[in-house]
């Protein structure tokens, strides 16, 4: 697939196959979001990837808007190690485009994804937190829920030529 098709092709993707992810498919996208820019290339990212049902059952319940957690074949947590950050107000920053490195990673492999936002909503943020055993200063940034399609959706034009500024507003 083509880069700006996997860009412009790129939808929400909240039912899925039972079929597993295959380690192939989850190292290619740890690979891409681990590609993503980063401020003064600190890289704080870490990442969960979760496939126990029993695990995926824990984690859906740390959000209203895990349910897609429930028949996810994989879950990916993208998390930050605040411990040691060269730019500390810079890695929600970094997190965000690893994250969506990732998901035009996982489009373009043919799977589906959606992202379930977390940080800095504390009252999902802790649940979560103590669900995956993250030690202290390990910042949980959000979750991938991830499988293979069970629905398409066709692309969405999102682009809006009123929201385009030209050398000043």
């Amino acid at each position: 697939m083509e880069a700006l098709e996997a860009i412009l092709g790129r939808r929400s993707i909240r039912k899925y196959t039972a079929e597993p992810v295959s380690e192939a498919d989850i190292d290619t996208i740890l690979h891409a979001a681990m590609a993503a820019p980063s401020a003064g290339n600190q890289q704080p990212w870490h990442f969960v990837a979760t496939v126990d049902r029993e695990q995926l059952e824990r984690m859906a319940e740390t959000t209203p808007y895990g349910a897609m957690l429930r028949e996810a074949p994989l879950a990916i947590t993208v998390c930050a190690d605040t411990r040691a950050l060269k730019h500390d107000v810079m890695w929600q920053q970094d997190c965000g485009a690893a994250t969506q490195n990732a998901l035009v990673a996982i489009h373009a492999l043919g799977l589906g994804a959606v992202w379930l936002g977390f940080w800095p909503k504390m009252e999902r943020v802790e649940p979560l937190r103590n669900v995956l055993g993250l030690p202290a200063g390990v910042e949980p940034f959000c979750v991938l829920a991830v499988g293979h399609p069970a629905e398409t959706k066709p692309p969405a034009d999102r682009y809006d030529a009123a929201r385009v500024h030209r050398d000043r507003w």
